[in-house]
């Protein structure tokens, strides 16, 4: 069977995807609830992430953030990663209406920026029966330290002021690249990696992506530490999938969260950089993912 696009309701606004239904599966089957990280949307490599844990008899809903790709929602291209944690659980609850899915046994899935939302959903929500964090941000204060050097944080503190001055005044909030050619140039993921990624899939998959967020979304992500829940999430199964080049979400922070995860837990280090488990690594990363929510969901 193949999938079929799906809304339901993020309670104030409509949320919309796909669901692929598990194969071979004679009554209900486990369901994987998953969603894409920093501004990508659905088409940017979910679809083969769906088709193969489809195949493996499971159950996979995949949707849109709000304010992104087919997904309503206002300011659009702006992320508020607490709205998009409420957002799985919203997705949570839709996929265990569903005639095809035993409404016990639900896994989240998530990668970079959603890597450190399902952290917080495994560990507040505990319909979840399994969760699989790839390459994923845990501290976006030490992240930003990371990446932004040090004599331009205090630049973008004055922009994030003026913006909700401006907001406060009724204007249009102030926008920022997601990706530049030049990585010393304003953006919010200021790496080679980034725009080479992001461009490319925009123009052979995805050209509902647009290279732009609200500046206070780079604002919000400054604020926000996923990975402060990390040792909560047991004793829920957690499988960690760490980049060994990652220097967009640095390697060393993702080894360091998962220190703090109590058992059950798994550590799988990936070849490459942050974005080869969706091209060149799709195997590495959609393997040892299938095989976890296999083993704690059952298919």
């Amino acid at each position: 069977m193949a999938r079929r696009d799906v809304e339901f309701t993020g309670e104030d606004v409509t949320l919309r995807g796909w669901f692929y239904p598990a194969q071979g599966a004679g009554a209900t089957a486990p369901v994987i609830v998953m969603a894409h990280g920093f501004s990508a949307v659905k088409e940017m490599y979910l679809d083969k992430y769906g088709e193969a844990f489809s195949a493996a008899g499971l159950n996979v809903l995949v949707f849109d953030n709000r304010n992104f790709g087919a997904s309503d929602g206002e300011p659009r291209q702006e992320i508020d990663p607490i709205q998009q944690v409420r957002d799985y659980r919203h997705a949570i609850t839709y996929a265990q209406s569903l005639p095809e899915v035993d409404r016990t046994k639900v896994g989240v899935w998530g990668s970079s920026y959603s890597g450190g939302h399902v952290l917080v959903v495994g560990a507040i929500d505990k319909r979840v029966g399994a969760v699989v964090s790839q390459v994923p941000l845990v501290s976006g204060y030490e992240n930003i330290r990371s990446l932004v050097r040090s004599d331009f944080i205090g630049g973008f503190r004055e922009m994030f002021d003026a913006d909700r001055e401006a907001r406060g005044r009724g204007e249009a909030p102030a926008m920022v690249p997601v990706v530049d050619k030049d990585p010393l140039a304003p953006s919010a993921l200021p790496t080679p990696d980034s725009y080479q990624w992001f461009t490319e899939t925009h123009e052979k998959r995805a050209p509902s992506w647009r290279n732009e967020v609200t500046l206070r979304t780079v604002e919000m992500l400054s604020e926000y530490e996923p990975g402060a829940w990390i040792s909560r999430i047991a004793p829920t199964p957690l499988l960690l999938l760490v980049a060994r080049n990652d220097v967009l979400t640095p390697t060393e922070l993702a080894i360091g969260a998962y220190e703090n995860a109590r058992e059950p837990k798994k550590l799988v280090i990936l070849p490459g950089g942050h974005f080869d488990a969706y091209v060149d690594g799709f195997d590495q990363s959609s393997g040892p993912a299938t095989d976890w929510f296999v083993q704690h969901l059952g298919a």
